[in-house]
């Protein structure tokens, strides 16, 4: 069979919005380099639900391993600057901004996590973002397994982004 039976054939892979497959369904590094350096964003967001008492131990300090809140932030920033060892096919960017906040919701009872990153690339920092929020929420996690193994991470999504040839998102 040559490339172009391939091609043609009901098992090729159309590369139109699956960038990281070539057109035999093999995974590729998409190729920017011929894109322009734009300034690009993107806030990602999740939430750590726990028991009521677990929560108060981590609001008060009380937390057996230390200070749980700041371990986890310092945590998601080190991890956006690491996704693209972790994440396979990522590329490795500059990143000029990375700011994560945990933000307490005593309803809940837990915490929500945002995470924003920011660069000035030729593609866009959706995985950094998402990467900060995963291991900041599984840091929290870590911290706190000693007061609670039933602490629960969910709804880690993309909020928005900004630049690129895709355009902006927002949910």
């Amino acid at each position: 069979m040559t490339q172009e039976d391939f091609q043609n054939s009901p098992n090729s892979f159309p590369q139109q919005g699956l960038t990281h497959l070539d057109n035999r369904g093999e995974a590729q590094m998409v190729d920017v380099s011929t894109k322009v350096a734009t300034v690009r964003q993107a806030i990602a967001a999740g939430k750590v639900r726990m028991k009521p008492e677990t929560f108060a131990a981590i609001q008060s300090g009380n937390a057996p391993k230390g200070d749980v809140l700041a371990t986890a932030r310092l945590a998601g920033i080190m991890a956006a600057k690491q996704t693209a060892a972790l994440i396979p096919l990522c590329h490795p960017l500059p990143l000029q901004k990375i700011e994560v906040q945990i933000d307490p919701l005593p309803q809940l009872p837990g915490y929500e996590i945002q995470a924003t990153v920011k660069t000035k690339a030729e593609t866009g920092v959706e995985m950094e973002a998402l990467t900060a929020v995963s291991v900041a929420a599984l840091t929290l996690y870590d911290m706190a397994k000693a007061l609670e193994k039933s602490i629960q991470i969910e709804s880690i999504h993309l909020v928005s982004k900004s630049g690129g040839k895709s355009g902006d998102y927002s949910e």
